[in-house]
């Protein structure tokens, strides 16, 4: 971005941070699966740091007290374009688009007997490569897309009477690299800053191995097991727009489709496991699922205060994945509010930061047999993020 901040060239400062989900938010959801980086005019790179800390409490079935399980996390995204002429155009990007950190601790039915309680944890990595075409006279429009390289990983303990026989059951998910693509498609008019674009990223299918352990069925000689386990991490739709409104002020909006409904983890001994019960028959129990799908909206708007800064504000909604919802991120959505604020160094070096605070659902946690066994109320989270970037037009 030049320094004088020109209408077709003017951005936001947070909302180009992506930072609209967190783990405890709707399913697995973290970046946002952010490819605005992609859109940007000439040459262009960055690099997001993103600190993310909410605060998870409630209360077991007991009535005892749960304390925060939403473990702080941070992420990183980084994205590079170039055009190769006036019509084509490639990029690279980088995020961790799903994961999950709770730990439980205290005194409750999610921590067992020797103390030691409740944890999930799940960690993805995607790098995604992108070639665009313009066309139309004034080449206007653009389709975009490329190959997506996937990496997953897990690690779950069930722990405490709240998982009934299941207390003690560990699993272990192996790193697994799989593939998928993005699609997509955009229009730009740059004498008005006006962005927008429709992306596609498909479901991939990982084949991990995964070990477990169930201690309560030991006994039968079902006390543990290795083997694989496929996850399909799902597919999803961004939309972005932007327009300027005068001069020196921008209009942003951003939404989000995620299926969580169609996602779902089931280790082959836990679901045998749960087999051996007839209400549970034929299909046994997933470890982990979703009932509904995620919608996310985020509106911000932008404004230029001297040539080389411009302050942004957000606001956001997040629907969350269903309610009640699983013990291992106990939140149904959230609502947002942003401020930040993007300076210009140089001609082409800029640094943005920004903060947002999240109202989190309150939400009834549930265990794979579907039953509630806590609630939890009155949480909140913020979100911290720092963007560098390079602009060469």
């Amino acid at each position: 971005m030049r320094n004088t901040f020109h209408l077709k060239t003017l951005t936001v400062a947070v909302a180009a941070l992506s930072i609209t989900s967190i783990a405890s938010a709707a399913g697995l959801d973290r970046s946002g699966q952010d490819i605005t980086a992609f859109l940007q005019d000439g040459t262009y790179a960055e690099a997001v740091y993103t600190y993310i800390d909410a605060d998870v409490t409630g209360n077991d079935a007991s009535g005892n007290s749960i304390g925060d399980i939403a473990e702080s996390y941070d992420s990183f995204r980084y994205g590079v374009k170039a055009d190769i002429n006036d019509t084509f155009s490639v990029g690279i990007l980088y995020d961790e688009p799903f994961g999950a950190a709770a730990d439980y601790s205290g005194s409750n039915n999610f921590v067992d007997a020797s103390g030691e309680g409740t944890n999930v944890e799940v960690r993805t990595e995607n790098i995604t490569g992108i070639v665009g075409m313009k066309f139309g006279e004034n080449k206007n429009f653009q389709v975009y897309g490329g190959p997506v390289a996937q990496r997953v990983e897990a690690d779950v303990k069930l722990r405490g009477t709240a998982y009934s026989a299941a207390n003690g059951y560990t699993a272990h998910i192996g790193t697994d690299q799989e593939y998928g693509y993005i699609a997509g498609i955009a229009y730009s008019k740059p004498e008005i800053a006006l962005k927008a674009a429709l992306t596609y990223r498909s479901e991939i299918e990982h084949t991990a191995n995964v070990a477990e352990s169930y201690p309560a069925v030991a006994a039968l000689g079902l006390g543990t097991r290795s083997g694989d386990i496929d996850i399909t991490t799902p597919e999803s739709v961004n939309f972005d727009f932007q327009t300027g409104i005068n001069p020196t002020t921008l209009v942003t909006a951003k939404a989000r489709w995620v299926p969580w409904s169609n996602f779902s983890i089931v280790p082959s001994l836990y679901n045998d496991v749960s087999k051996l019960n007839p209400a549970y028959q034929p299909d046994g129990l997933p470890l982990v699922s979703y009932d509904e799908d995620q919608w996310q909206v985020e509106l911000g708007l932008a404004k230029r205060l001297a040539p080389a800064l411009a302050v942004s504000g957000t606001v956001g909604w997040d629907s969350g994945a269903g309610n009640p919802v699983t013990s291992l991120g106990p939140t149904e959505g959230y609502y947002s509010a942003g401020l930040g604020a993007k300076y210009n160094v140089t001609e082409n070096w800029a640094v943005s930061a920004g903060g947002k605070y999240l109202w989190l659902g309150d939400a009834d946690g549930q265990v794979p047999t579907g039953d509630t066994v806590a609630n939890f109320e009155n949480n909140d989270g913020f979100v911290l993020g720092v963007k560098v970037s390079y602009q060469a037009l």
